[in-house]
């Protein structure tokens, strides 16, 4: 990164960030990360993706994206199946593809910028069994597509391992709306099911989980934990109904991702495409762990600070 401080810029380089569900306060945030960054190097950046959940759609800005040729592109990865080929052939034209928050290990993208997804479960079933004592009935919510919210639940699984009256009630793949996760949990509810908490893998869940929770009264009574901190996730945590998150960080992925993009733009190892990850002698690491962290009501305050001014 030293080198790339002292690294004069085009006013034609680019930036771009593609991803899923891209309206949504996550992503605006990551967005704002690459923005920053661009701004420090005064070069162009965009996002691009679908608004609402659409992997096909994902798939498709991401060949935009590659048409444009780039200086670089971040990507977070919704559906392997469809973007790993698209990685590979940006890699094989030369444009530098970097993945952030959703990976794709087994596609030629050079390096994964965010959070270590496994860890980000183990972090939340622990709190989740202090929460619980040690016993209950846990509802997860999820996307089986994707690798990142793969690798939480099993997190969360091995953090369950040490307490066997610990059980994963149901799994509900909620499809990136948050109506389905609305509508599951009120049947359960509805239902007198006993469930003793509700976990999100990813953002959009749990403020509407939290809204069942609160109509049922049961706030207090079933435990949520969260996943990231929108707007509504921090209202309702303030509100006591959500009884924590795990937080990432997705400014930083997109302001230091884009940071990486930059070196990598202006000092390409050749070639590109080559498996770096089985390189001993690799110039870049597999994987930048960006962090995670729990985030209660003793602590929600501490979000409102302010990104770092320019440079």
């Amino acid at each position: 990164m030293a080198g790339c401080a002292a690294t004069p810029h085009e006013p034609t380089e680019k930036y771009i960030l593609v991803a899923d569900n891209s309206k949504i306060p996550y992503w605006q945030s990551a967005v704002q990360g690459l923005n920053h960054a661009a701004a420090e190097m005064k070069v162009k950046s965009e996002l691009q993706g679908p608004d609402g959940h659409d992997p096909q759609g994902e798939h498709d800005a991401f060949r935009r994206a590659v048409a444009e040729k780039p200086s670089g592109i971040l990507v977070s990865v919704s559906d392997v199946t469809l973007l790993a080929p698209d990685i590979n052939a940006a890699i094989d034209q030369g444009i530098p593809v970097i993945t952030i928050d959703s990976d794709a290990p087994d596609s030629k993208r050079i390096f994964f910028v965010g959070t270590d997804n496994f860890n980000a479960g183990m972090i939340g079933g622990k709190v989740a069994a202090k929460l619980l004592n040690g016993k209950g009935n846990v509802v997860i919510y999820t996307i089986p597509t994707q690798n990142n919210l793969k690798d939480r639940l099993a997190g969360y699984t091995a953090a369950f391992a040490d307490h066997t009256d610990i059980h994963i009630f149901q799994t509900v793949d909620m499809n990136g709306n948050s109506d389905i996760a609305f509508d599951s949990a009120k049947k359960l509810l509805d239902a007198k099911a006993k469930v003793d908490a509700f976990i999100c893998l990813e953002a959009l869940a749990c403020p509407a989980v939290a809204d069942v929770v609160n109509r049922s009264s049961m706030a207090g009574k079933v435990k949520i934990i969260a996943m990231d901190t929108d707007p509504g996730t921090v209202e309702w945590i303030n509100k006591g109904v959500i009884s924590a998150t795990v937080a990432q960080k997705p400014w930083t992925m997109g302001y230091y991702g884009t940071k990486l993009l930059d070196d990598i733009h202006h000092h390409p190892a050749k070639p590109l495409s080559q498996n770096w990850a089985q390189n001993v002698f690799s110039p870049y690491p597999t994987f930048v762990d960006t962090g995670a962290f729990v985030v209660d009501k003793g602590n929600v305050g501490s979000l409102s600070q302010q990104p770092p001014s320019g440079q």
